[in-house]
């Protein structure tokens, strides 16, 4: 059985389990919906409940009128958003999957609502810009409202997945990203104003939630970080994916569903 958004800010889908009393919780990055984690979803919902949402302004979470009158979203606002639809089915606590900016959301989740958060399970993690990914916020900021976003996002997705291997990654966010206006995308792109003092909160801080990183080894621009991080939260643990880039769930699905489904029965 599949239960369907029909009333709150967030479409989502959720399929319960006949036995399990375990949720996972899918969270997809900026610009793509719920339809990355289709090849997770077969997976997962043999073994758990399943929760799958897409974000505000993404996939089929339409913006609402409120929406055309704010000129900018914040991490928290976003982040309840995602406890709205837990509170709603009445899901006190789960585990957690992220790709990219979704990592971001699911850590200040954890931030805010601890209780709720089982585990976090994070693929193509962002905990720190470094200076390739500083500048190309800069260039976004300079240019987010005179040119097109679509050119902006390609550029975007090129940089952080340039390989052959990682087309079919690129491919699908760019076509997830042409369902976004260009002012979705420009509140959205805001949020890199709120990005670094947060993930500095997140660096500082070992929350001491059972968290698996899932990085790909060509994902040049946060697997160094990720690494860091981990040799200094007692929390944590990474799973370096070969031959992949930035979003592991799509580029090596088999994989990351296998040692995803292990982390998770490994915590009894």
């Amino acid at each position: 059985m599949t239960i369907i958004k029909t009333q709150l800010l967030l479409n989502y889908y959720a399929y319960p389990h006949t036995s399990s009393k375990n949720w996972v919780t899918f969270v997809h990055g900026a610009g793509g919906s719920s339809s990355i984690w289709f090849k997770q979803v077969r997976a997962f919902k043999k073994h758990f409940n399943v929760l799958i949402l897409d974000l505000r302004g993404h996939g089929d979470s339409k913006p609402t009128l409120k929406d055309t009158f704010n000129p900018k979203y914040t991490f928290d606002s976003i982040t309840d958003d995602i406890v709205e639809v837990l509170s709603h089915l009445k899901i006190k606590k789960s585990h957690f999957i992220g790709i990219s900016l979704g990592t971001i959301l699911i850590r200040n989740l954890a931030e805010k609502k601890p209780a709720m958060v089982q585990s976090m399970i994070m693929g193509g993690a962002i905990i720190k810009m470094n200076f390739r990914s500083q500048v190309l916020m800069k260039v976004g900021n300079l240019f987010k409202s005179v040119v097109p976003y679509m050119l902006l996002y390609k550029l975007f997705a090129f940089i952080i997945m340039p390989k052959k291997n990682h087309k079919k990654s690129r491919l699908l966010f760019v076509n997830e990203a042409k369902k976004l206006y260009q002012k979705e995308f420009i509140r959205w792109f805001k949020l890199t104003s709120e990005i670094n003092p947060l993930l500095r909160l997140f660096r500082a801080k070992d929350i001491k939630i059972p968290t698996f990183y899932v990085m790909g080894a060509e994902d040049h621009l946060f697997l160094p970080s990720i690494k860091n991080i981990v040799s200094k939260h007692s929390s944590s643990s990474l799973y370096v994916v070969d031959n992949c880039g930035h979003v592991v769930n799509v580029e090596q699905p088999e994989m990351f569903n296998t040692r995803s489904i292990q982390f998770i029965n490994s915590l009894g």
